[in-house]
């Protein structure tokens, strides 16, 4: 629950709505996401603060291009012309339907473009959604603002990923060996869209068990699709939180193939785990899916070949350390990255998960620090 009795996020979202949803470009205002975990986690005396120094990295919102509507959404999804007016039309759709409504609606719609701005919109929306169900019957002005730019950010940037072949799964058939198993890109150059357009394969996961209409004279074909849990949607809840417990572990032997970028491998499966509970549940299944490419597919562009040395390792004294003390340290250590990073290790470290904290930390040593 956010520990928000000080009106503090609320204030640091009104601040910041007037704030576009990138600069220079193409590169994502964090802002929003990270004054929501620092709130969460008992930093709120620190926002207005940490908004002051990252101040320079925003920009005003772009001008409006050409107003969205019901008869012209589908030709503006993915345009990023449209960065101002995407948001002008949830703020409609928001104050004419009860968020909920409006998410159920168009979550299925945005979900093929998952890794769309380098999945920062889908985390955007995980965060926004969080402060709205710490009272999903809350009507405060700047929480469901903030779900309207998130949306919308996602609209502008929508951008599915290029087809890709279905490899084998892992026998295991976890989420750990799946992401071991991702065969890293071999040309590692450039940004995250040129990138994400040399991907071609990825394994199948999670393992589906064959149904008796998929069984072939040659054996059973279990395909890539998710058909076995449509039904079970509390089975597809359980394996996305195994995935975002992996790809965070996954940080801490891995995220030195590029400490910043690599942090999405994990937050944006997470920010669909915390969007599950406000979709109906018949959308979990492929929600499930489409977590697995984001993740999949970060750490395909981006991670290393070979783990962290084992001396190198990061670790951490379970009995030595608590998750606030970590969640301190990144506060105090200032980056928009190692904040979220964190944010999502502690959710993963809930009771007793010391590779989870060691991964937070490990963020924090890797990437520089804000001065």
């Amino acid at each position: 629950m956010t520990d928000d009795t000080s009106g503090t996020l609320d204030e640091a979202l009104e601040r910041l709505h007037a704030s576009g949803p990138e600069r220079h470009g193409w590169l994502s205002n964090h802002a929003p996401m990270a004054v929501e975990a620092l709130v969460r986690h008992g930093q709120g005396r620190t926002v207005h603060r940490w908004l002051d120094r990252y101040r320079e990295k925003l920009e005003e919102m772009p001008r409006s291009y050409a107003a969205i509507t019901e008869g012209n959404w589908h030709e503006a999804l993915g345009d990023p012309r449209r960065l101002a007016d995407w948001p002008a039309y949830f703020d409609r759709e928001l104050a004419d339907h009860p968020w909920q409504d409006v998410l159920a609606v168009w979550w299925p719609r945005l979900l093929p473009g998952i890794a769309g701005g380098a999945t920062h919109p889908v985390i955007r929306v995980g965060h926004a959604v969080r402060t709205l169900l710490d009272d999903p019957g809350t009507t405060a002005a700047p929480r469901t603002a903030e779900l309207a730019h998130a949306l919308g950010y996602w609209a502008a940037r929508h951008a599915p990923l290029p087809p890709l072949r279905q490899q084998p799964g892992p026998a295991s058939g976890s989420a750990a060996d799946a992401l071991a198993a991702v065969e890293p890109i071999a040309d590692q150059s450039g940004g995250i869209r040129e990138r994400l357009a040399r991907l071609t394969a990825f394994p199948t996961w999670p393992p589906t068990a064959p149904q008796p209409s998929q069984t072939t004279d040659t054996g059973p074909d279990t395909g890539p699709g998710l058909g076995s849990l449509a039904d079970q949607p509390e089975e597809a809840r359980r394996r996305l939180t195994e995935l975002v417990r992996a790809a965070t572990h996954r940080y801490a032997t891995h995220g030195h193939g590029e400490p910043i970028m690599l942090v999405h491998a994990a937050t944006a499966p997470n920010a669909v785990l915390r969007a599950l509970p406000a979709l109906p549940r018949e959308l979990w299944a492929p929600s499930l899916d489409a977590a697995w490419a984001a993740s999949a597919a970060v750490t395909a562009v981006y991670a290393p070949r070979e783990p962290l040395p084992a001396d190198r390792l990061p670790s951490v004294d379970a009995d030595g350390v608590t998750p606030e003390e970590v969640f301190a340290h990144a506060a105090a250590h200032g980056d928009e990255h190692a904040i979220k990073l964190t944010d999502t290790a502690l959710d993963v470290a809930r009771g007793t998960d010391p590779t989870a904290l060691a991964a937070a930390l490990h963020a924090c040593a890797m990437i520089d620090p804000v001065l």
